[in-house]
């Protein structure tokens, strides 16, 4: 079962007095721009976006019923893109942490198994019989060692630039007004 590949993302939302209070945090007692946006928004916002690639175009389609409902649209594109600037940066603060320990766990791995395959064996008188089998344990014992960092290095980094490219996105993407007509 294959997901739909969108092109085109397009997140529509709607500009009036009723509806423009349920997008942001109703105990945040902020200026309107300044507010945090709420959890559904924000939930809302991601869910739209989930079918984006990485060369999908996003738009924030604001659909308003009067002149007078287009000036909550600066306020809250505002919002929005500073929350998700501000998500963003968090993400990349994450996958440095990320990078930094799993070079470090790839460090001390392979300093654990250069002590194991290089001054263990010298320690070992080689005339006893175990000394094959305990050589062959130490680089079976290494390879294991090795294997998560590798795999963490080469397979796990994908999704925090998925992420933080789709944050991104989400922070800087076009906004096309929708009049309505009566």
């Amino acid at each position: 079962m294959s997901e739909a590949v969108s092109k085109t993302v397009s997140i529509f939302l709607t500009l009036d007095r009723q509806t423009i209070n349920s997008y942001f945090n109703s105990h945040d007692p902020a200026p309107i721009y300044m507010r945090q946006i709420s959890h559904e928004l924000e939930q809302y916002i991601m869910d739209s976006a989930a079918t984006a690639k990485r060369y999908s175009a996003i738009f924030y389609k604001l659909k308003c019923s009067s002149e007078v409902d287009k000036q909550y649209a600066e306020p809250l594109i505002y919002a929005i893109r500073r929350h998700f600037t501000e998500r963003k940066l968090i993400r990349e603060k994450d996958f440095e942490r990320f990078k930094k320990r799993s070079w470090m766990l790839l460090a001390i791995s392979l300093a654990t198994v250069m002590i194991f395959q290089g001054v263990v064996p010298m320690l070992i008188d080689e005339n006893q019989r175990f000394v094959s089998a305990f050589v062959g344990s130490l680089e079976i014992f290494s390879w294991v060692l090795l294997w998560r960092p590798i795999d963490v290095l080469l397979f796990y980094w994908n999704p925090h630039l998925k992420d933080i490219l789709l944050l991104k996105k989400l922070a800087t993407c076009e906004v096309i007004v929708i009049q309505n007509e009566k």
